[in-house]
């Protein structure tokens, strides 16, 4: 029997079949799974949620894999996104093709679903093991587009249209204060510097203001708080 797993995967292949099979398997073994026919349906589909690993076939009409790794990876928001090729072309000079564009797992079709499942996983606790609060190092130029993006909310904070909140948030002190230095533009290091606490007990509480608020990035949560009245920053 297999293991659950759980994380985030966007599937981009022009194949029906196998893009519905492959993503049966996927949702099988507990991952949630959204599904592309096409690049600019991929693309689109991540303005929309930045997903734990992004699974591409190469070749695809209009936009090929390669083409839509490199749209990907000139976005500063997906530098560090896991990109696994799945591709019916597994001659070694395709594969270092892959390798060479950016791509982190190439997987030849056909192709053992249990290990796509096994490569995925792994991606995914690579990269939880990078993020911010742990032993790993953090996405420095996502880190920055979101400060930036933070500032220039600020800067234009008067432009945000402040609502009451439909919903009641209710916010320990400590969340407060870290939500507050959040809106600051400081990152976890910082903050566990001003609030004299661990850099782990931070992200615990970045984590626990994503869930609150529903929002999945420091950028979104800055600007929900705004638009809420959370901060007044």
């Amino acid at each position: 029997m297999m293991s659950e797993q759980t994380g985030h995967i966007l599937l981009v292949d022009d194949e029906p079949g196998l893009r519905e099979a492959v993503q049966a398997y996927l949702e099988d073994s507990g991952f949630t799974v959204e599904a592309a026919s096409n690049a600019q349906e991929g693309w689109d589909l991540l303005q929309q949620k930045t997903p734990d690993v992004l699974i591409s076939d190469i070749m695809m009409p209009q936009v090929d894999g390669y083409q839509f790794l490199q749209q990907v990876r000139d976005d500063a928001r997906f530098k560090g996104l896991p990109v696994v090729f799945l591709t019916a072309r597994g001659m070694t000079s395709d594969r270092i093709q892959g390798y060479t564009a950016g791509c982190d797992a190439y997987l030849p079709k056909p192709f053992d679903p249990e290990e796509l499942v096994a490569i995925v996983t792994n991606l995914i606790e690579r990269r939880n093991a990078q993020a911010p609060g742990t032993s790993g190092t953090p996405d420095i130029a996502m880190m920055a587009r979101q400060i930036e993006e933070i500032k220039a909310m600020l800067t234009q904070r008067g432009s945000v249209n402040k609502t009451p909140s439909p919903i009641r948030i209710d916010l320990t002190p400590r969340e407060q204060s870290v939500l507050d230095l959040v809106a600051e533009g400081l990152m976890n290091k910082e903050i566990a510097s001003r609030l004299d606490t661990s850099v782990r007990n931070v992200e615990k509480y970045v984590s626990r203001l994503f869930s609150k608020t529903g929002t999945n990035s420091r950028t979104e949560l800055v600007r929900f708080a705004l638009e809420h009245g959370l901060v007044t920053t």
